[in-house]
C-alpha cells in the first residue's frame, strides 16, 4: 500500500511537471515578443497571431479534451497531449517563417489544453480521499501560482543569453521526460463513459463557439467592443452555442450531459471561477503596467517585484489551503480568500504616481498571493466534487473554460474602463503617468467589484462541503463524501 500511495504522488509530480510548461508558455512567450518580430518581420498587426493562434486552439478545445480523456481515457489523452505540445514546441523553436511559427503555436494550444483539463481529472481519480485531495490540488496550486511569474523571468533570461527559439526548444527533454515517466506511473485508463461515443456534433459546434468567443474576447480592446466584427462574432458564437444546448438537450450520449449542471456546487464554482478569474488577470497585467508605465520597472524588474506574491500563493497552496479545507471545508476558505483578493485590490487601487514598492506595491502583492493560494484548491474541489469519475474529463473542461473565459472578459471590461477613465484625465489635462494611474485604479476597482460579488455567490449558494456523486460499477469506492468530518478523519488517517 505505502508503494501504490508513493507511486501515486510521483505520478502527480510528473503530472504538474507536465502542466508548468503549459503554464509557462502563457508567459514565457510575450517577453520574446520583440524579438521574433525582428527575426521574423511581423507586422505589429501580425506579431498578435504569436499569442492568438495558441489562445484560439487553446480555448476552443479545453471543453473537448477533458470529454474526450472520460470517453477514451484520461492516461492515453495525456500521453497524446503532451506528445502534441513537444512536438510543437519543436517545430516553434525551428520556425523559419511566420506561418510556420503560427501554425505550430495552433497546434501547441491544442496540446496544451489536452493537458490542462486531463491533469485535474487524473488528480481526481487517483485521490479519493478527501484530505489527500485537497493536498494534491495544493499543489496543483503552487503550480500554477509559480508558472506565470518564472515564465517572465526564464523568458527574458533565455531570450537575451540565448535567443528566442530557446523559449520553445527549452520544452523538449520536460517533455520527453514527462512522456517517459508518465507511461510507467500513470494509472491504466478504466472503463469509458458513454460506451466510448463522441457527439461529434456537439463537439464542433461547442468547439466553433468557444474559438469565436475567443477571438472575439482577445481583439476586442483593438477592433473596439461596439464594432460590427467583434459584435457579430460574439453573436454567431451565441448562436453555436445555442444549437449546442439544443443538440444536447436531444442526443443520447452528449458530449456534455446537461444533469451535471444539476449539482449546485459545479455550477456556483464555476459562476464564481469567472469573477475570480476577471480579478485575478485584471490584477496581473494592470500592476504590471503601474509597475513598467507609471514606475519605470524593466520588464525583469516586474517579474521580480512579482516574485514575493508567487513565494506567498505556493506556501499557502502547499502549507495551508488543505489544512483550512480539512478543518473548514470548502466555503469558508472560498470566501476567505475572494476577500483578501478585494483587499488586496483595494490597496493598489490607491497606489500613487511616485509609489514606493515596500509601501504601495509589496503589501498588496503579497495579499493577493495569500488570496490566490487559499481560494484556487477549493473553487477546483467544489467544481469537481460533485461529480462522478466518468465525467471528471468534462468537469474539468468546464472549470478550465470558465478560468479562460471568465479571465479574458474580466480583462477586456477592466482594459475598457481604464482606457476611458486615462483619456477622461487626458482630456482634463493631468498628467500621462497621473491620467494612466487614475485609469490603472478604476480597472482595480472593477476587479474588487467582481471579487466582492464572486464572495456574495459563494455565501448564497455553496454548500459548505464537496460531496462525490454516486459512481457507476467498480467507481462507487471512489465517490466518497467529503463533508467536513469525512475530511478530518481522513486527516486523522494519514
Amino acid at each position: 500500500m505505502e508503494t501504490n500511495a508513493q507511486k501515486r504522488w510521483l505520478a502527480l509530480y510528473i503530472l504538474c511537471l507536465g502542466d508548468i510548461m503549459i503554464v509557462l508558455d502563457s508567459t514565457i512567450v510575450n517577453v520574446a515578443l520583440p524579438s521574433i518580430r525582428a527575426d521574423l518581420g511581423f507586422s505589429q498587426a501580425s506579431l498578435a497571431w504569436v499569442v492568438n493562434a495558441y489562445l484560439l486552439t487553446f480555448g476552443g478545445f479545453l471543453l473537448l479534451g477533458g470529454r474526450l480523456g472520460d470517453l477514451y481515457g484520461q492516461r492515453r489523452l495525456f500521453l497524446i497531449g503532451i506528445v502534441l505540445f513537444t512536438s510543437a514546441s519543436l517545430a516553434c523553436g525551428l520556425a523559419g517563417s511566420q506561418e510556420f511559427l503560427i501554425g505550430a503555436r495552433a497546434v501547441q494550444g491544442l496540446g496544451g489544453a489536452i493537458v490542462s483539463v486531463v491533469v485535474l481529472s487524473l488528480i481526481m481519480i487517483m485521490f479519493t480521499e478527501p484530505a489527500e485531495r485537497a493536498k494534491a490540488m495544493g499543489v496543483v496550486g503552487f503550480v500554477l501560482s509559480g508558472g506565470g511569474t518564472a515564465g517572465v523571468l526564464l523568458g527574458g533570461v533565455l531570450t537575451d543569453v540565448l535567443s528566442w527559439h530557446w523559449i520553445f526548444l527549452v520544452n523538449i527533454p520536460v517533455g520527453i521526460a514527462v512522456f517517459a515517466l508518465c507511461v510507467v506511473l500513470l494509472p491504466a485508463d478504466g472503463k469509458p463513459a458513454g460506451g466510448g461515443r463522441l457527439d461529434v456534433a456537439g463537439a464542433i459546434t461547442v468547439t466553433a463557439a468557444l474559438m469565436l468567443a475567443v477571438y472575439a474576447i482577445v481583439n476586442g480592446n483593438e477592433t473596439g467592443w461596439t464594432s460590427g466584427e467583434t459584435v457579430g462574432l460574439l453573436a454567431a458564437a451565441g448562436v453555436l452555442l445555442a444549437i449546442f444546448l439544443s443538440i444536447e438537450a436531444r442526443v443520447s450520449s452528449p458530449l456534455m450531459p446537461l444533469s451535471l449542471f444539476r449539482f449546485r456546487n459545479l455550477s456556483t464554482a464555476n459562476a464564481v471561477g469567472v469573477l475570480m478569474a476577471g480579478a485575478m488577470f485584471g490584477w496581473f497585467f494592470f500592476s504590471a503596467l503601474y509597475l513598467q508605465q507609471v514606475l519605470g520597472y524593466s520588464p525583469l524588474e516586474v517579474g521580480l517585484a512579482f516574485l514575493p506574491s508567487t513565494l506567498v500563493w505556493g506556501a499557502s497552496s502547499l502549507a495551508l489551503s488543505d489544512k483550512l479545507i480539512v478543518r473548514y471545508g470548502i466555503k469558508v476558505p472560498l470566501m476567505a480568500g475572494l476577500m483578501l483578493f478585494v483587499v488586496g485590490l483595494l490597496l493598489f487601487a490607491r497606489a500613487p504616481v511616485d509609489g514606493s514598492f515596500a509601501l504601495d506595491v509589496l503589501p498588496g502583492m503579497l495579499l493577493l498571493g495569500l488570496a490566490g493560494g487559499i481560494t484556487f484548491n477549493p473553487i477546483l474541489l467544489a467544481a469537481m466534487g460533485d461529480v462522478a469519475p466518468t465525467e471528471a474529463g468534462l468537469a474539468s473542461g468546464i472549470v478550465n473554460t470558465a478560468f479562460m473565459m471568465g479571465g479574458a472578459l474580466g480583462l477586456a471590461v477592466l482594459a475598457s474602463l481604464a482606457a476611458s477613465r486615462t483619456d477622461s484625465g487626458l482630456a482634463s489635462g493631468d498628467a500621462t503617468g497621473a491620467a494612466l494611474n487614475s485609469g490603472f485604479h478604476a480597472a482595480f476597482l472593477g476587479g474588487a467589484v467582481f471579487a466582492v460579488v464572486g464572495a456574495v455567490l459563494a455565501a448564497a449558494l455553496l454548500h459548505p462541503t464537496a460531496s462525490s456523486a454516486p459512481a457507476h460499477g467498480e467507481d462507487v469506492a471512489s465517490a466518497e463524501q467529503a463533508g467536513g468530518e469525512e475530511l478530518r478523519e481522513g486527516a486523522a488517517a494519514r
